[in-house]
């Protein structure tokens, strides 16, 4: 397919104009660019050329009107802080957050000794102060 041979046939039904195909195929350009297996066997070395031609062959899945509105606001919803914090879960185990807890147990005490260490150094002055 010769890029300066347009119009470019497409399917009307799932494409609704020009505009929708650039839009798709600057999108898959982008996904090649980074490494994605090209999904058609072509000569074309250049990704924008790669990938207008998977838009226009129907390969590659796209999502247009009321799903595409839906599938952006289910992105927007989308906590990956929780699911990276569940992942490091399962990667570090029980044992971890046993050992955070017995970490936490251990500097708890710390302070409350620092505490009762400053509390008797400053209160050892105050009684000399009081005698004299």
């Amino acid at each position: 397919m010769d890029i300066i041979s347009l119009p470019v046939e497409y399917d009307h039904d799932r494409i609704d104009g020009r505009f929708r195909i650039i839009a798709i195929a600057s999108q898959r350009a982008k996904e090649l660019a980074v490494g994605a297996v090209p999904k058609v066997r072509t000569k074309a070395k250049k990704v924008t050329t790669i990938s207008l031609e998977e838009t226009v062959d129907n390969t590659i899945e796209f999502l247009i009107g009321d799903q595409a509105k839906k599938a952006k606001e289910d992105s927007r919803r989308f906590d990956y802080r929780k699911i990276l914090e569940e992942k490091k879960r399962e990667i570090t185990g029980a044992d971890l957050t046993e050992f955070e807890k017995d970490l936490k147990v251990y500097l708890h005490e710390k302070e409350t000794l620092d505490k009762k260490a400053l509390e008797g150094l400053f209160g050892e002055k105050r009684e000399e102060g009081a005698e004299e």
